[in-house]
């Protein structure tokens, strides 16, 4: 028995693999190669694929699962404080590009209703491909990843609106009205049954599994809730992706989210190629080569358009100019939905077919330029930065991001010898509080308004900011500080804050918290003196903790750990090629216990004297060695500490002795 969609996974995945061999010798972005198998296998080149309908369902699947992880990776807490980068910022990049793509499209002999449906997909970019890219760079939470994310929430909402607009647009609505209202109510629906699946009934439902100890029932339990959710939000007429972030959202509250984020992954890297292939086998080559100056220029003049939209957005936004150059470089292209839409938009007429094939070779040149500008934007907006711009241009755009209101803070004054902290999320608030408890004098920087306020209300020295540009850091006096310690998750703005720091200052003391291992050794070649990452710390805490318990000398459980930092964290990395060690020395003397021992009963001879007078050691051949009173612990025993009723005492001797010793505290 033949199955023919069988037949088109070999072939699509087979020519996927040869080409990304190829792709990775000369070092060229996965994505492409995903999508010239798609221009390869589809039905304007060798025509390979017999099941083109499935591979798009595989697609969809795919979309799926990257978004159920983006969703994780955030919380509910962290979607609320961006929502004024979803709903001002979303509401201004989609607005503003689709005026001036009517306007432009109006200008060159379009029709009215063509020109704003043009604006309607040439307004929306690319999620798939945008958030797989900066996840994989670990800029999710970075703030220009927050503001691609934010938007591209907005894109995915209002595609469902410029959907029901379409039949408007080509003189054939039917009743709109109706039609909102049920689809409001729906929507409200849909909000009341997620918060009472998050409150109620994930959790309840995720513990029972957990406490079956079943791997693949957990993986079950997490891919059923994840498709049910972008079920439910299909059924409604909003996307299957949106469906899907939501229920990421709602796990990435329980303390399931790590485990479920590590049973997609692997879903996610298979199901997503089939999206890239999907959209390689729409273009049409030979209208592509007919045609190939026109798209170019066209290319051209689209990038420019969204580039100069999403910059304006993000500067209004009042995100300092690295975020926004970083920003402008993320979402240029054009999106997955816009294909969707277009197909919309053509079953309508409102698109003729010469219109619909130029813009398809646009998105998919715009989709294929995405990997490369994405990887080349840090160095990209470093040059820009950098070269001469007119003094009254660089002094409006500083004011303008420094917020001159309410927000701007004052001149740092008498700041040397000083702490500057970078970045004020969980690990820059713990490290503010410890260091006005210390009485150490510091200042925080941050661009991210929402901990802005927060630092503002809490009453400390904070600066609004790039830590990036050399100005801010002459700002914060970085030539006079002791130490600088760069805690955010933004990995390409932290090696660019380390480089600047060390123009400015060679003696101060650098300390960044990283996420990942691998991000040690090229942080320390550029200047820092101490990188902790994450994820190794809390292990070694757990462990030294196990070691205390285990009565491991205390000098061996510190040079242990001294050994493991010093080695950038070797030891846990790698098991081969290390020299063998002597393992640690446990407290294991034959014949020997350390136990505790209450003091319940009023024992004349013991209780009221002295640890000399009461024969502990004589009578009993065992040593107190330490006694815990109340709240409140003795660990210095001296021959006249007195023993009281309710003391506990810690003993070490023999089990014999110590058990008569236990007798006549009994008494």
């Amino acid at each position: 028995m033949e199955i023919p969609i069988l037949q088109d996974i070999v072939i699509i995945l087979g020519l996927s693999i040869l080409i990304i061999l190829l792709f990775q010798k000369i070092k060229v972005p996965s994505i492409l190669g995903f999508l010239l198998a798609g221009i390869i296998a589809g039905p304007y080149a060798f025509n390979l694929i017999s099941s083109s309908h499935e591979v798009e369902l595989l697609s969809e699947i795919g979309i799926i699962f990257l978004l159920f992880v983006i969703g994780i990776e955030l919380s509910i807490k962290e979607l609320i404080s961006m929502k004024n980068t979803v709903l001002i910022g979303g509401g201004l990049q989609v607005g503003g590009t689709i005026l001036f793509t009517t306007i432009v499209a109006y200008f060159f002999g379009l029709p009215l209703n063509s020109a704003i449906f043009l604006g309607f997909l040439f307004s929306l970019s690319s999620t798939a491909i945008v958030l797989k890219l900066i996840q994989e760079r670990g800029e999710i939470t970075a703030p220009h990843g927050r503001v691609a994310l934010g938007i591209l929430i907005f894109q995915d909402i209002i595609v469902v609106p410029m959907m029901l607009l379409t039949p408007i647009l080509a003189g054939d609505g039917g009743d709109l009205l109706t039609t909102l209202l049920f689809l409001i109510l729906k929507i409200v629906g849909v909000g009341v049954v997620i918060y009472l699946l998050a409150r109620y009934v994930v959790p309840r439902i995720f513990s029972m599994v957990v406490k079956t100890k079943s791997k693949e029932l957990f993986i079950l339990t997490t891919v059923v809730f994840c498709f049910a959710i972008a079920w439910l939000t299909s059924s409604v007429g909003l996307s299957l992706a949106l469906g899907a972030f939501f229920a990421g959202l709602i796990i990435s509250e329980s303390e399931y989210s790590h485990q479920a984020t590590v049973n997609v992954l692997p879903f996610r890297e298979i199901f997503i190629s089939f999206f890239f292939i999907s959209v390689g086998t729409l273009l049409n080559l030979q209208f592509f080569i007919n045609n190939f100056l026109v798209i170019l220029a066209l290319v051209f003049g689209v990038v420019l358009l969204k580039m100069l939209v999403v910059g304006g957005t993000v500067l209004l936004l009042k995100y300092p100019p690295r975020t926004i150059f970083l920003s402008l470089f993320s979402l240029f292209q054009v999106g997955e939905f816009s294909l969707l839409l277009s197909g919309v938009g053509r079953d309508n007429n409102i698109i003729p077919d010469s219109i619909y094939q130029y813009f398809l070779a646009i998105s998919i040149i715009t989709m294929g330029l995405t990997p490369f500008l994405i990887a080349a934007a840090p160095k990209i907006t470093y040059s820009i930065l950098k070269a001469r711009i007119p003094s009254s241009v660089r002094h409006r755009l500083e004011s303008f991001n420094k917020q001159k209101s309410s927000e701007d803070p004052e001149e740092p004054k008498n700041l040397e010898d000083h702490l500057i902290i970078i970045g004020y999320g969980i690990n820059g608030e713990n490290i503010a509080k410890a260091a006005r408890n210390a009485e150490i004098p510091y200042v925080i920087v941050d661009t991210d308004p929402v901990t802005f306020r927060k630092a503002k209300n809490n009453n400390e020295p904070i600066i609004f900011g790039d830590a990036t540009n050399s100005l801010i850091l002459k700002h914060l006096h970085v030539q006079d500080s002791r130490v600088v310690v760069i805690a955010i998750s933004d990995p390409g703005a932290t090696k660019k804050i380390i480089s600047n720091v060390r123009l400015y200052s060679k003696t101060a003391f650098i300390i960044v918290r990283t996420r990942y291992v691998r991000e040690i050794e090229e942080n320390i070649k550029l200047g820092a003196d101490e990188v902790i990452p994450e994820e190794f710390e809390t292990s070694i805490e757990i462990f030294n903790r196990v070691l205390k318990k285990y009565l491991v000398p205390y000098n061996e459980i510190m040079d242990f750990t001294a050994s493991i930092r010093s080695s950038d964290y070797e030891m846990l990395t790698s098991v081969k090629g290390r020299p063998h060690k002597p393992s640690l020395q446990h407290l294991h003397i034959p014949n020997r216990e350390i136990v505790t021992l209450s003091v319940q009963q009023n024992n004349r001879d013991i209780v009221g004297k002295s640890i000399q007078n009461s024969g502990i050691g004589k009578n009993y051949r065992v040593t107190v060695l330490a006694i815990k009173r109340d709240t409140q612990y003795i660990t210095e025993i001296l021959p006249d500490t007195k023993i009281k009723q309710g003391d506990l005492l810690y003993i070490f001797g023999n089990p014999i002795n110590i058990n008569r010793l236990n007798e006549a505290l009994s008494y």
